[in-house]
C-alpha cells in the first residue's frame, strides 16, 4: 500500500511561515520552489522573471552549473575545519580574490553584515595603532539613508526608524552626513580630528538606488587621502559586475580589475567590503579586502568566525568570480542597463504614474508618483507578479529592478513589455 502525500500549495507554505516563523519580513505573496538562470517557478509551477536577484546575490543567475558544480565537488570532499587548522582551499581563494580585486589581503566571513562589522573593527584598530588616535575616541562617518545590515552596531548609525526603534541603547562612534555631499564630508573632517574612516555604499540600493554624482567617489577618495581617513566601500550589493563595472567605485568602466581606462574614474577604497554575489547565491560568502598596513593590525584571537573561510565557501567564491569574468557579466550589465533606463525613461515621459528612473548597470529603480506611505508601489509589484515578473518596493514608493546579469537582450525586452503593460493597467 502506498501513501500519497498532498502536494504543498503556496497557501500552505505561507501559512506555515506565518504560524512558525518570526514576522521579521514582509514577502511578496509568492512561494518559490525552483530556479534556473533568470527564471524562478512557484510551487504550482508558474514561471516568473526574477527582477530582484536575491538583492543582487545571484548576479550569475540561479543555480549556475559551474558554481553548483564547485559546491557539489567540494561538499563531497571537505566542508568545514574551522580556522583551528589550515584547509587546502582557503589560501587558493585568498590569492585568487586579492589578485582579482588588487589588494594585499582578504579576511573571509559569511554574511554582508559580518563583513561590515569586520571593516569597522579593522578601521578602529588601525586608527589607534597606526594613526595614533586615542583609544575609544575614533569616529566613523556614514551617510544618511545607508543600509549596511541590521546588527546592533549597524542600526546605531541608521536613520531608518523601522531598523532602530526599540533596539537601543546604540553603539557610539558614528557621525551621519548627507549622501552625495562632499562639502558635508569636508566639514565633518575639519570639525572632528578623530575621524578614522568613511563608510559608504557607492550606490545606495535599499534607499532606492540613489546614485551619486559621477565624480563623487573620486573626490571622496582624494579627501580621505588628504585627511588620512580610511575610505571603506560597502560593495555588498553594488559590487561584482552589478552596476556595469567590476565595482561601482570603478565608475563608468566595464573592464575587469585594474587597467588604464579605469585610472580616471576608479576610486580605489582602502577597504573593500564584499558579499552577496561573491557566493553566486549558492552559499554564504563575504569578505573584507585591504592592504597589509590595515589588515595586519588584526592578530590571532582578535577576530574570526567558525565558518568564515571554510573550504566550501572558498570553492564557491572562486567559481562565482570566474563566472563573472568568463561570461563578461559586467559588460552585459552595462549594455542592458542602458537599454532598460532608456525604455523606462520613455514610460516616464508618457505616463503620469512614474516620475523618475535612475540607476547604473542592472541596478535600477523607478519612482512611483505617490506618497511613501501609499500602497501603490506594493500593489504594482503584486500585479507584476501576476504578469510573470518579480520585483519588490523599497521606501514605500520606489520599485527596485535588479535581474540576474546573465539576462539576454531578448529576455530584457520581454520584461520591459511586462513592466510597461502593468503600469498602463494601473494608470487606467
Amino acid at each position: 500500500m502506498s501513501v500519497v502525500e498532498d502536494k504543498l500549495t503556496s497557501k500552505d507554505a505561507m501559512q506555515m511561515e506565518d504560524r512558525y516563523g518570526a514576522h521579521n519580513y514582509h514577502p511578496l505573496p509568492v512561494v518559490l520552489d525552483r530556479a534556473e538562470g533568470v527564471y524562478v517557478w512557484d510551487v504550482e509551477g508558474k514561471k516568473y522573471y526574477d527582477f530582484l536577484s536575491a538583492y543582487s546575490a545571484v548576479n550569475q543567475g540561479h543555480c549556475h552549473p559551474r558554481i553548483v558544480g564547485a559546491l557539489k565537488e567540494q561538499a563531497e570532499r571537505l566542508t568545514l575545519t574551522s580556522r583551528a587548522f589550515y584547509n587546502s582551499r582557503l589560501g587558493e581563494f585568498e590569492k585568487y580574490a586579492t589578485e582579482y580585486f588588487g589588494f594585499d589581503k582578504l579576511l573571509p566571513m559569511n554574511t554582508g553584515a559580518e563583513a561590515v562589522e569586520t571593516a569597522i573593527k579593522l578601521c578602529r584598530k588601525w586608527a589607534y595603532e597606526k594613526r595614533g588616535i586615542p583609544e575609544n575616541e575614533a569616529q566613523i562617518v556614514v551617510a544618511n539613508g545607508n543600509f549596511h545590515g541590521r546588527t546592533t552596531t549597524v542600526i546605531s548609525f541608521s536613520n531608518d526608524p523601522d531598523a532602530r526603534k526599540n533596539f537601543g541603547p546604540y553603539t557610539p562612534g558614528f557621525i551621519q552626513i548627507p549622501y552625495n555631499d562632499l562639502d558635508a564630508l569636508k566639514q565633518v573632517m575639519e570639525q572632528y580630528p578623530n575621524v578614522a574612516g568613511f563608510l559608504i555604499e557607492p550606490i545606495q540600493g535599499e534607499a532606492g538606488v540613489n546614485t551619486p554624482a559621477d565624480d563623487y567617489m573620486r573626490e571622496v577618495k582624494k579627501l580621505c587621502n588628504q585627511k588620512e581617513v580610511l575610505f571603506m566601500a560597502d560593495e555588498i550589493q553594488t559590487g561584482i559586475a552589478r552596476t556595469g563595472s567590476l565595482l561601482a567605485v570603478c565608475g563608468n568602466c566595464s573592464c575587469q580589475g585594474h587597467c588604464e581606462r579605469q585610472e580616471a574614474t576608479y576610486a580605489r577604497p582602502d577597504m573593500l567590503i564584499l558579499g552577496k554575489a561573491l557566493s553566486g547565491g549558492a552559499y554564504p560568502v563575504s569578505a573584507v579586502l585591504a592592504d597589509d598596513e590595515i589588515m595586519m593590525v588584526i592578530k590571532p584571537g582578535q577576530h574570526g568566525s567558525t565558518f568564515g573561510g571554510n573550504p566550501l565557501a572558498a570553492a564557491v567564491g572562486m567559481a562565482a568570480l570566474e563566472v563573472v569574468r568568463d561570461e563578461k557579466l559586467a559588460q552585459n550589465a552595462r549594455r542592458l542597463g542602458e537599454i532598460f533606463r532608456a525604455e523606462m525613461q520613455k514610460m516616464v515621459e508618457s505616463n503620469s504614474l512614474v516620475s523618475l528612473v535612475r540607476g547604473r548597470g542592472l541596478l535600477n529603480a523607478i519612482v512611483i508618483n505617490d506618497s511613501e506611505d501609499s500602497s501603490t508601489a506594493w500593489d504594482i509589484c503584486v500585479r507584476l507578479k501576476e504578469n510573470g515578473l518579480l520585483a519588490k518596493p523599497t521606501h514605500g514608493n520606489i520599485i527596485r529592478f535588479a535581474p540576474p546579469l546573465v539576462m539576454t537582450e531578448e529576455q530584457l525586452y520581454d520584461c520591459i513589455s511586462i513592466i510597461k503593460r502593468t503600469i498602463e493597467e494601473f494608470e487606467q
